[in-house]
């Protein structure tokens, strides 16, 4: 059974959201990378990019597949987690922690009105 923090907002396309403040840090969920399998490359914006609710701001590539990373909030990039570039594998082993990707100044905070709680989230992957 996959790990769905109860503290964390969830997308339908498996990203999560983890609100401090205005700033949003996201991630992908531990179902994302447990279906996606082993992670060996990370695609992420640069620090200053804007990123749209629902559009894709990245890539993340494992041994069977490239899959598009959607933002769940809309805003401006803060912080890109760089140790992913050298160790994309922390998704993999550590998706809410060392894994997270980028970090969001959100422009629009009810984005997160929108995502599913833990409980939500649950019960679309078991769908």
């Amino acid at each position: 059974m996959s790990q769905v923090p109860s503290d964390l907002k969830y997308s339908k396309e498996h990203e999560w959201v983890r609100v401090e403040g205005s700033k949003a840090y996201i991630g992908i969920t531990d179902f994302a990378q447990d279906e996606l399998g082993d992670i060996v490359f990370v695609e992420l914006p640069e620090v200053g990019a804007v990123v749209a609710a629902d559009q894709v701001f990245g890539t993340v590539e494992s041994v069977k597949t490239v899959s598009d990373l959607f933002a769940p909030v809309s805003g401006t990039v803060t912080e890109v987690n760089s140790a992913l570039s050298d160790e994309p594998e922390k998704v993999n082993s550590s998706p809410y922690q060392d894994g997270w990707m980028i970090a969001v100044e959100m422009s629009n905070p009810s984005d997160v009105s929108k995502l599913l709680d833990a409980a939500g989230y649950e019960k679309h992957i078991a769908d």
